[in-house]
């Protein structure tokens, strides 16, 4: 791909080490010299020195400074990386230089990524709190979900940059999506708050050349003692929020780092899996290697005898794709990832759309997490819980799943069980895989005597129902037809920013 050479630059010594430190865009304000890490702010031609940056968290991206690509038909290359953090996870926000002398930003989160660029509102915008999660807002006339309220921090930054949130210090930040897939971003460390609007791209649609060589498999796990019985952990994915010791099952939260002192919780009973973590395994045409699990409850609100339902959850990690679930539930398996934009739901819930694809209401039910096992991008905790709505169309299948500061929605489509043993070739278990089939319709037919038998108990279930029937002034008359299916997805927060 040809370099182009920028119409204007600026090179000026850092004032903390003499170094040369370079600056493409004529918005950018900061700069962190590569030498010295000095945090330089940029006056006209002269550069003040404001402090110095913390350094970077290895994020195994495969993204780096000066990587070159394509954007809607403009060449573009990526000049700055801020590193932030949420009580959701990290993510990077990489700062790219257009040809045409634009300055846009490539949100990277987990393995999915979104263009964004600065955006004005047409009125003032309100104060972050008044921002509920669920709820709709209008932008520019145009409506969007509120899908994060948080507060986040900027923990570290590289390179050239237009903005520059006080190191460490926490500020509101609020994220927007609309049906379409747009996303909004306000971030609050500024007067008046600054906005960003973007899309969801795929990083094999930008052209990319002068990515970091994959040396992801090479790379040297961090290791600890497990707080609990002392057993080496090692943690192999680098944005890991929480994992558990194969050698007594605790879960250890991560989140505050391995440096830190380590909170654990005991976890008795464990729970064997069908696929075991770190296999691999190719589906719908992208391999992925089991990097977490965890096992879930479900329970109606609106069911008196608190009927409770459970599902398998298997988290799936591919570099340049990022993480899906694997869902196994009674109604089969599926494979769901998180959306980008919001999906429509009604106004009683009973319906949901999504690019054109409407869904109806499967199972509204209330979620927790019973056990965990892997490693995971977000902190997991026993007992978490969350608000579920499952919605379905033919094969396809669309879950929302509500916390007090986050609204993810997450879609997919049904897989048939014996695709999921040939995957990660344990077709030597398929019996165990077995569940409802992926097809619309799971009946391919029955025989004459199945035929005859499934008459003959309908039949008495019949005289049954006659012979029992109930008379509700003289007995509590109550029935649930609530099926445990479990969940088409539901997964606890990974973060937004995506």
């Amino acid at each position: 791909m040809a370099q182009p050479t920028p119409q204007r630059a600026y090179r000026a010594p850092c004032p903390g080490c003499g170094a040369p430190v370079d600056f493409l865009s004529a918005q950018s304000t900061h700069a962190v010299c590569g030498y010295c890490s000095s945090t330089v702010v940029r006056d006209g031609e002269k550069l003040s020195r404001i402090g110095k940056m913390a350094e970077l968290f290895d994020d195994h991206s495969p993204l780096q400074l000066q990587t070159r690509g394509t954007y809607d038909k403009v060449g573009f290359v990526l000049v700055g990386r801020l590193q932030y953090r949420s009580g959701s996870g990290t993510w990077t926000e990489w700062n790219a230089f257009f040809d045409d002398g634009r300055t846009g930003t490539l949100g990277e989160d987990n393995g999915s990524y979104v263009f964004c660029f600065p955006s004005s509102a047409q009125r003032e915008v309100p104060p972050a709190d008044r921002f509920r999660v669920g709820a709709t807002t209008a932008i520019g006339g145009k409506p969007f979900s509120v899908a994060a309220s948080e507060q986040v921090a900027l923990i570290s930054a590289q390179g050239e940059l237009p903005k520059l949130p006080p190191l460490g210090q926490t500020f509101a930040m609020v994220e927007l999506r609309s049906a379409e897939g747009e996303v909004i971003s306000i971030d609050y460390f500024a007067t008046p708050p600054l906005l960003s609007r973007g899309v969801a791209v795929l990083l094999e649609g930008l052209n990319l050349s002068g990515l970091r060589e994959d040396n992801v498999k090479d790379e040297k796990g961090r290791h600890f003692e497990c707080p609990n019985c002392g057993a080496p952990v090692e943690v192999h994915l680098a944005n890991s929020k929480s994992i558990t010791c194969r050698s007594c099952n605790s879960l250890i939260d991560l989140s505050k780092g391995i440096g830190s002192e380590l909170s654990h919780a005991v976890q008795d009973e464990p729970v064997q899996l069908l696929i075991p973590l770190g296999a691999t395994g190719q589906l719908q045409g992208v391999h992925w290697q089991v990097v977490g699990f965890q096992h879930r409850m479900g329970r109606d609100p609106q069911d008196d005898e608190e009927e409770h339902f459970g599902w398998n959850e298997y988290l799936l990690f591919n570099q340049k794709r990022g993480f899906v679930f694997l869902v196994d539930s009674e109604d089969g398996w599926s494979v769901v990832k998180p959306t980008t934009g919001a999906p429509t739901m009604t106004g009683n819930g009973q319906s949901a759309s999504y690019l054109g694809t409407s869904y109806k209401l499967l199972y509204s039910y209330n979620a927790e997490t019973t056990y965990v096992a892997g490693e995971f991008y977000w902190p997991v905790v026993r007992g978490q819980k969350t608000s579920n709505r499952d919605f379905g169309s033919g094969t396809s299948l669309l879950s929302m799943e509500q916390t007090p500061t986050e609204l993810t929605w997450s879609s997919g489509s049904k897989i048939d069980s014996a695709a999921v043993a040939k995957a990660f070739k344990i077709e030597d278990k398929k019996e165990l895989f077995k569940r409802a089939d992926a097809a619309p319709t799971a009946s391919k037919g029955m025989g004459c005597i199945t035929i005859i038998v499934v008459f003959v108990i309908i039949l008495i279930l019949l005289s049954l129902m006659r012979s029992c029937s109930c008379d509700p002034q003289r007995e509590n008359c109550s029935s649930s037809n609530r099926s445990s299916g479990g969940s088409y997805g539901g997964f606890s927060g990974g973060g937004g920013h995506k």
